[in-house]
Formats: C-alpha cells, sequence, structure tokens
C-alpha cells in the first residue's frame, strides 16, 4: 500500500512538473510584434528638434514592459552607433494574468544630433522590444531621418 502511494505521488509530481515546463515553453514561444505606424519628423535641426516614434504593439502573453524602472525592455539603435539606447516600457497588462494586448505608444527621441561635421547626416532607426519572458519581438526599421546643422 505504502508502495503504491509513494508511486502514485512521484507519476503525479513527473506529470505536474511536465504540465509546468510546458506553460514556459508555450510563453517563450509568444515573443510580441512590433509594427512602426509613424515616425516625425523625418527632416529635423540637430539639439532642437525630438523625434517621435509610434508604435503598434501586439502580444498573446501580455507580459511587455516592467514594474520596475530600471528595467529597459525596448531597443532604439541609430545606424550610425554600434549599441542601441534602451528605454522603460511600464507594464501593458495586469502582472499576474496573461492576456492578448493590442495597443500603441510613442517613444520620444529628444535633441538628435549629427556625429559627423557635415551639414546634413541621414540615419535610419531599428527598434524592438524584450518581453518579461525575455522573448525579442521582430525589428522594424525607420524611413530615412535627415538631421540638419543647427
Amino acid at each position: 500500500m505504502i508502495v503504491v502511494r509513494r508511486i502514485s505521488l512521484i507519476l503525479s509530481l513527473i506529470l505536474f512538473l511536465t504540465f509546468q515546463s510546458c506553460k514556459e515553453d508555450e510563453s517563450a514561444n509568444n515573443p510580441p510584434t512590433i509594427r512602426l505606424i509613424s515616425v516625425h519628423p523625418t527632416t529635423l535641426t540637430e539639439f532642437t528638434d525630438s523625434i517621435v516614434f509610434t508604435i503598434e504593439y501586439e502580444d498573446v502573453d501580455g507580459d511587455i514592459g516592467y514594474p520596475n524602472a530600471d528595467s529597459l525592455s525596448l531597443y532604439l539603435l541609430d545606424a550610425r552607433l554600434v549599441d542601441a539606447d534602451k528605454f522603460f516600457i511600464p507594464p501593458l497588462a495586469p502582472l499576474d494574468e496573461t492576456v492578448h494586448i493590442i495597443g500603441e505608444f510613442d517613444i520620444i527621441l529628444p535633441n538628435t544630433f549629427r556625429l559627423g561635421t557635415g551639414p546634413q547626416e541621414v540615419t535610419t532607426y531599428k527598434l524592438w522590444l524584450k518581453d518579461r519572458a525575455g522573448n525579442l519581438s521582430n525589428e522594424i526599421e525607420t524611413p530615412l531621418i535627415t538631421i540638419l546643422e543647427q
């Protein structure tokens, strides 16, 4: 009788752990998706104008954004640079729920400047998100942006 209970307990534990690992795998297979709605202006004066990126997002798990402002989950890479700037995105759905979310947000890049000495520079930006499960979204790229000398 004791042996049967132990075997039953062990099988229950194995089934539970298998189910939990499947749930984790499901969220790992659900990265968020983003789409560039607009970017403006596309011609700007350095140190004066800010660029506004309007992004549409969708995530079947609803795990975009972090409660801690030190956790940066939006990446913005200027084609002229090697490293991306990172931005804070607050949770876009309740932390304790798995819900399908769709929406928009703006990212403002203030005081863009030229890196060289010419009267103008042209660049593009790539943007992507990382959700709380560590999934990376697709990358989106802006049209050409011209930065004029002040």
